[in-house]
Parts: C-alpha cells; structure tokens; sequence
C-alpha cells in the first residue's frame, strides 16, 4: 500500500487536531497549517498526495490558497472544508479546481469516504504518470536505435515530425520496426496522454475492414447485433497507424481518402457524420510509387499520405549498428526472463555480421531471444547461434572452371566418344584431347 502525505489547513486548533488523528489512524502522514501562508508555503515546499482546506483562514483567503495551490500543482486534489458553506462558494471552489466541498459540522465517515475517492483519483493518476513514463522510455526511438548514418537520418525526421501533426508514411520491408517507430513518433508528440490504435489492413477482409475503420450501427449487416465505434473514433484525439496500406482496396482507398480530406465519415448503415481529431500514420512493405504507377494505388491517396516519408533501411544495409541493436535486446530479454547475460563472443558478432537477415530486425530479436534461453553461459557464443547458419561469401566460377565442367558433362554424356563429343562441342577431336590433357579430364 502506498504511504500517502496530506496537508491539513485550518485555523481551528481543535479541527485541525482531529482530522489529523483521523488522518494518522488510517496510515497517512499528515503536516498541519494554521493560516493560509503557512498552508501555501508548506505545500510550496514538500510534495502532498492530498489537501484539506478550509476556506476562513487568517492571512489569506482558502479560495486564495486554492488558486495558488493550483498554480503550482494543478493535479493535487484538495478538499475544501468550511462552515459557511453557500453554494457560491461551493462553485467558485470547484470552478478554481477544488476535487471536492464538505460543509461543517460534517460525519466522520463522509469526510473519510471524500478522502478515500480523492486518494483512489490520486493514485490511478499516478499510475497512469508511471505507466506513460514507461512508455515513453521504451519507445523514446530505442527501437530504433542506430549509428550508420540511414539511421541517424531516419531519426533527424522522426524527431522534428514527432512534435507535428503531419501524416507520416513509413516504408521499409517487413521487420524492419515500422510499427516501433510509429509508437515512438506518438509518444513523442502533443498526443501522447490520447489512444495510439493500430489497423492491419492487410489482415482485414475489405467488408470487415470498412467497419473496423469507421464502426457500424445496430443491424448494418447481419451479425451486427449493438452498435460498434470504429478505429478512427477509438483514436479520436490520439494517433491511427494503418499498417500494410498498400494492401488496401480501391474502394477502401476512396473511402479513406474521403476520412482524410474531410476528417468526417459515417459508421456503416449510419447517416450521422461523425468528426474526429486524428493524426494519420501509414506503413507498407510496398512500393507504392510502382503501385500508382501500376494502377492499384490511387495517386490523390498516395500524395495525402506522403506528406512526410521516412524509409526504414533494411537490417543487411546497417549492419554496423549490429551491436547496439544487441545491447538493448538482449537488455531486454533478460529482463522479461529473469537471466543475466553480459554480450556476445566476437566469433558469434562475426557470424552474425555475415549473415543476411531477410526477417530484419523481428528475425534478429527471435534468434537472441532464443539464444538467451539455450545458453548456459553468461556470454552468447557460436554455438548459441545454430539455430541458423551464416552463408559464406558467394564463390564466382571463373570461365575456365565452367568450361572445364561443361567439356566433363559432354564427355561423361557421349560415353567418352571424343568424335561425338568433338562435334557436340563444335571443335576438332585433337583440340579437345588437348584441352581435356591440360585438365586431367579422361
């Protein structure tokens, strides 16, 4: 249970002296103040979960106090407490931000209820404060972390959109972390406290699709038995990332231009248009430039969605960044499973170096996740990593070599009959006893 700090302002010594044994019987740590400078200043000097006030205080006002206490922390709830009470007072009181107003005399047990919901709003708000830090952190473009200079372009961009509202589009191949960098981009913006929700067009059948994005009204279609919020509304003041755009219809496309030009549309088997405040982020493994070209992509769409583009490098092209991307996986898988792992052997970063990494990222975060499992060592070696084997550098026969293999195939075809073999070939039976002399060849 969390311990929580509450500052008890009244000028009524015996008031005061009880609402402070209250306080304390139920754990609380508890500080008093007797006029409203003392109350403004305590509470300008140490942190408090929680305020009870009183509104007729010496030196100043209890509307005062609140004003200034909100000035300093607008998310502290305080509780006004006073024998006057009027209704001007209650609503000049929660006007300024007061969480609630009590009227002396009062019972014990509403006070204490009062203060348990305003501890309870406190406390989920703190959570959420924690739970939002995190996410931050996490997403603050560590997934996407990188040293070459693609990456270091990659993030330039990233950065300077985050604090926009422009559509973005992310192209790169699959696993590259698109999704990632659509999240960081949205934690990192003015919209970070609003829904991030994310759409797989390409998982979605178009009929499906339609009142995934928008929603539907009770009986649009059978099977649609309550009326049912799209995406889009889910979204509404926070951020939609369409991933897999290019795998949309045409007719999705015409509809979700519409959303984008308007910010308005209607939920399938409505006629009521619904506004929303969304920022728009699209990804694709497609190239959507060839797609236009080819017709199955609309160019108006293809323009309103690439307002900003940001190409995610596939893994093969920044292989330099290899051992950074492996500090912060292997940091953390060995959080979610409990081990302690302290890097990768040279051999085993040489081998995976050489490897091609046709699932990118998403591949590279499997393999040492594996390997973090397998390994009894506190190292990941060579032997971690067998799970794949890294091709050598390709071998180029020389002509010579081809040659050689050729002449031995017609031979071995011709049952070693030179004249046959010589015609085939297009060269006389002496050449080709001297070429198959010089090879060894029989």
């Amino acid at each position: 249970m969390p311990v929580f700090r509450v500052l008890v302002a009244d000028d009524e010594p015996l008031m005061a002296e009880m609402l402070e044994e209250m306080l304390r019987a139920d754990g609380m740590l508890v500080e008093v103040a007797h006029t409203g400078r003392e109350a403004l200043e305590k509470f300008r000097s140490r942190d408090f979960d929680l305020v009870l006030l009183d509104l007729r205080m010496p030196e100043m006002h209890g509307l005062q106090v609140l004003q200034e206490m909100k000035k300093e922390d607008p998310n502290v709830p305080v509780i006004v407490i006073t024998a006057y009470g009027s209704v001007d007072n209650a609503v000049e009181a929660l006007k300024i931000g007061a969480y609630d107003f009590i009227t002396k005399p009062f019972k014990i047990e509403e006070l204490r209820n009062a203060v348990a919901r305003a501890l309870e709003v406190e406390q989920l708000r703190r959570e959420k404060a924690y739970l939002l830090s995190e996410l931050q952190e996490e997403f603050h473009f560590e997934g996407v972390i990188g040293e070459s200079p693609k990456m270091k372009e990659v993030m330039r961009i990233a950065q300077l959109v985050a604090k926009t509202d422009a559509t973005v589009l992310i192209c790169g191949e699959s696993g590259t972390g698109k999704e990632l960098l659509a999240r960081s981009i949205h934690y990192q913006s003015n919209r970070r406290d609003r829904p991030f929700v994310v759409v797989n067009c390409g998982a979605i059948t178009e009929t499906l699709l339609e009142s995934e994005l928008f929603g539907h009204e009770k009986g649009a279609f059978t099977g649609a038995y309550t009326r049912k919020p799209g995406k889009f509304e889910l979204a509404d003041g926070g951020t939609i990332f369409l991933d897999e755009i290019g795998e949309m219809s045409p007719a999705m496309q015409v509809k979700l231009l519409r959303v984008l030009q308007e910010r308005t549309f209607e939920r399938v088997g409505g006629t009521t248009p619904i506004t929303v405040d969304v920022r728009v982020i699209a990804a694709t493994n497609r190239d959507l430039k060839r797609a236009v070209r080819e017709g199955t992509f609309r160019e108006d769409l293809y323009y309103r969605l690439n307002v900003i583009p940001i190409h995610l490098p596939p893994l093969r092209e920044r292989k330099e960044d290899l051992p950074l991307l492996c500090d912060y996986l292997i940091a953390r898988h060995c959080r979610k499973l409990h081990k302690k792992i302290r890097g990768i052997s040279p051999q085993a970063m040489r081998m995976l170096r050489k490897y091609h990494w046709p699932g990118n990222i998403r591949e590279l975060d499997n393999v040492l996740e594996r390997a973090i499992i397998l390994t009894q060592d506190d190292i990941i070696g060579v032997d971690d990593l067998q799970i794949f084997e890294a091709p050598g550098e390709h071998r180029w026969k020389t002509l010579r070599e081809m040659e050689e293999e050729y002449i031995a195939q017609v031979l071995e075809y011709t049952g070693f009959d030179y004249e046959k073999a010589a015609a085939i070939l297009g060269i006389s039976p002496e050449e080709l006893k001297t070429r198959t002399a010089s090879t060894g060849t029989r």
